[in-house]
């Protein structure tokens, strides 16, 4: 276990410089500053395996305090959320160390597999879960252990007074499937910064997939769609880690060689930064086929370039796409079960250029109106700022 300086400033790129006078918000100002320790998985910050939950981690952890909260960071490393002992002890230290009353933000990643850590504390700590994904929903887990998982969540969730999700979707479902109570389950969706439009590469050809090659994101069957319209002048690029599930992504580098796709499908590894942002700039499709999504940050940050989406119809991934001002749709939903709708699609965007002129110029649109991460922010000071002043007791 470490503690460490998330919340230290550090260049973000596209993000416009602050003025040198420290802004208030709401009457905030800077020596008002509350504090919340905020517990994440070890590996926030490691390069080579990049994801969503991780990228939303470190961003709130940078903007929190201009909403009133400064952020202290405790990482915790383990294999969540199914951690060795080692890992149950040092989570259990770092509560611990914590004072009475202290405020708690722990990503669920951490938090919701281990109710025998977490819910002792929610007597005495003021504790709210983050879930970036409900655990039982991670794709490729065996019924037993997701069921298992499920009920550790429940019992987390339960205990606490406060929940944040990462979409509408999401905590529709978090009430819904675990019974809590309404008011206590808020959203705090992701936000984006917008950055240059795209030039892409030809309008059309050059498709990219940003996700970790793992079942729950359903690279093969983008593959399956891809050998479907091998006809087309298509070339494809996935961008995102090979290392959380090895067997699959064996098992889909056979599929692409079975194919015969190896010279235009390249399952890159993971990028970040300006080779990340050189991904963005070439593609003019992002194409996602995930069963499962809370949100979809990989959708807004295509739109923060206007590039048009292809997604499955999957949790929060309809709230991501969004809609322009004008009502133009960014983007083509289609059932997550049908490979065949997908590759339909395709040949829709590469046959019919008045689709493709309207993708382009609702996704231009979209890119206008989303949130930013400062939204992302103020949602959650506002759900710090409410907690319970004496813990509650757990059940």
């Amino acid at each position: 276990m470490t503690e460490t300086a998330l919340h230290a400033p550090k260049r973000l790129d596209y993000v416009p410089a602050q003025p040198a006078a420290a802004p208030t918000n709401g009457g905030i100002i800077p020596m008002s500053l509350r504090t919340v320790h905020f517990v994440m998985p070890g590996g926030v910050a490691d390069p080579s395996r990049p994801s969503g939950g991780n990228a939303y981690d470190r961003r709130v952890c940078l903007d929190l305090p201009g909403f009133g909260w400064q952020v202290r960071s405790h990482l915790v490393d383990g294999d969540w959320p199914r951690p060795g002992a080692d890992a149950r002890a040092a989570l259990a230290r770092t509560l611990a160390d914590l004072p009475d009353g202290t405020a708690v933000l722990l990503d669920g990643l951490v938090a919701c597999g281990v109710p025998e850590v977490v819910v002792p504390e929610a007597a005495r700590l003021r504790l709210a879960v983050l879930v970036h994904l409900p655990l039982g929903d991670e794709t490729g887990l065996a019924p037993e252990v997701a069921a298992d998982l499920d009920a550790r969540e429940r019992t987390v969730l339960r205990a606490v007074p406060a929940v944040v999700g990462t979409s509408d979707w999401a905590v529709r479902r978090l009430v819904s499937h675990h019974g809590l109570a309404p008011d206590r389950v808020h959203v705090a969706a992701p936000g984006a910064d917008i950055a240059p439009l795209a030039p892409g590469t030809d309008g059309v050809s050059r498709l990219l997939c940003v996700a970790a090659v793992t079942p729950r994101k359903g690279q093969h069957r983008l593959v399956e769609a891809l050998a479907a319209v091998r006809d087309l002048p298509w070339s494809c690029v996935c961008v995102g880690g090979l290392d959380q599930d090895p067997e699959y992504v064996a098992h889909l580098r056979r599929l692409i060689d079975g194919h015969g796709l190896t010279d235009r499908l390249h399952l890159a590894g993971p990028r970040s930064g300006a080779d990340l942002d050189a991904s963005y700039a070439s593609a003019d499709l992002m194409v996602l086929t995930s069963y499962a999504e809370t949100y979809g940050m990989a959708v807004t940050e295509a739109l923060a370039r206007g590039i048009p989406v292809l997604a499955t119809d999957v949790g929060g991934l309809p709230e991501a796409v969004g809609r322009a001002p004008d009502g133009g749709v960014p983007g083509i939903l289609v059932p997550p079960e049908d490979p065949a709708a997908l590759a339909a699609e395709l040949r829709g965007w590469f046959g019919e250029p008045d689709v493709r002129r309207r993708l382009k110029a609702a996704a231009r649109g979209r890119r206008s109106a989303l949130n930013g991460w400062a939204s992302t922010a103020r949602s959650l000071a506002g759900v710090l700022g409410r907690l319970p002043g004496e813990p509650r007791r757990a059940a």
